[in-house]
């Protein structure tokens, strides 16, 4: 079984037991992690493609290592100009082993986060309103402003000489 993942502005392609170097993510070496935006999973002629992602599924991984991937020279020149700009990069990775490809090791966690998150959002809704209407009551109405008419200039006529 295969899985087509994104992260970190790429996508990859992933097997149960693969090492995968991957955009820097926030995570210890050692923890366990979840990708949500999968695009694709397939096994065999049974493939699954997402528009664009599909529901449910997710990649489990393993944080191996954080590291910096090799050094590579950047070098800005211009001909005849007398500019020449030389410097170096060294690009954050995380190095990852698929462990999982599917929702069922996922969804249970998954599940539990969202009510969770949900229960604080109407709480917070709730308590704005009452605030926005007392607001409301305490402000006297806006006066509105009456437009000053301009009175023309009359133009005088010019003569001829």
């Amino acid at each position: 079984m295969y899985a087509v993942f994104r992260t970190g502005g790429k996508q990859y392609r992933a097997t149960a037991g693969d090492r995968l170097r991957v955009e820097r993510l926030d995570a210890e070496e050692g923890s366990d992690i979840t990708f949500d935006e999968v695009l694709l999973v397939g096994e065999g002629a049974n493939i699954k493609v997402g528009t664009p992602l599909l529901d449910g599924e997710t990649v489990s991984a393993k944080v191996l290592q954080q590291g910096k991937s090799r050094k590579v020279n950047v070098v800005k020149f211009r001909r005849r100009q007398n500019y020449l700009r030389q410097g170096t990069h060294r690009q954050f990775f995380t190095e990852v082993e698929i462990t999982a490809i599917g929702g069922a090791a996922a969804k249970p966690k998954a599940a539990a986060a969202k009510p969770a998150a949900e229960k604080p959002a109407a709480k917070k809704a709730a308590a704005k309103k009452p605030a926005a209407k007392k607001a409301d009551a305490d402000k006297p109405a806006a006066k509105k402003t009456a437009k000053k008419k301009v009175a023309k200039k009359k133009v005088a006529k010019k003569t001829s000489s």
